[in-house]
């Protein structure tokens, strides 16, 4: 059965992509995985462009959006053993379909204010579209005021997160540039480390 993973985040600088073509790549390694570009900054396209000149395991692209994405979120879930989404960052009518396509929404979140509360919005269009949504710190460091204030917000409002936490490393995104994931690019590195954190909490939200 398909999994589709919607990563949305209403403020630039999360992260998003980056996170997006980490997990595929990750997931990659042992599943059919595709990806589906409808940020239009296309900036996943031009990871997947990249890969293509790089030994790794196979990722299917669409970026297909507007009146036909209803259609095309049929197509990639019957070929796939994963979909994951790069939404757009205004909450428009792709990003409704996306979120409500999706077995979890993941909002990547760096730990400051502006990102939580733009996360908000985000939270909201999941909840009305009764889908789960779940925060995951993102580009996050190691401790600091600014993020235990930040996470007791989020345990305030009640908003779920991942246990799971991925730091400011350098290799999420030297991987990106080289059309892989961190896990193929540094598989040693504590950041492919992190990674396997998440996606291993990532497999057990979608069983």
């Amino acid at each position: 059965m398909s999994r589709v993973i919607t990563i949305a985040q209403q403020k630039g600088g999360a992260g998003k992509t980056t996170l997006a073509a980490n997990l595929a790549a990750a997931f990659a390694a042992t599943r059919r995985v595709a990806v589906l570009d409808i940020d239009p900054q296309r900036s996943l396209s031009r990871w997947h462009g990249l890969r293509a000149g790089v030994t790794a395991p196979g990722i299917t692209l669409s970026d297909v959006s507007g009146w036909r994405l209803a259609r095309e979120l049929d197509r990639l879930r019957l070929g796939h053993d994963i979909l994951i989404i790069d939404s757009p960052p205004q909450l428009d009518t792709d990003a409704r379909l996306a979120i409500r396509a999706a077995d979890l929404v993941l909002v990547p979140l760096q730990p400051s204010p502006p990102d939580l509360w733009a996360a908000e919005g985000t939270l909201k269009l999941a909840a009305a579209e009764k889908r789960p949504a779940r925060i995951l710190l993102n580009r996050a460091p190691a401790s600091s005021k600014l993020r235990a204030s930040v996470e007791a917000e989020i345990a305030a409002a009640g908003y779920p997160i991942f246990t799971a936490t991925l730091g400011n490393r350098a290799g999420f995104a030297s991987a990106f540039a080289q059309g892989l994931g961190v896990t193929e690019a540094a598989p040693r590195s504590t950041a492919a480390a992190e990674l396997r954190i998440v996606l291993a909490e990532l497999e057990e939200l979608l069983t």
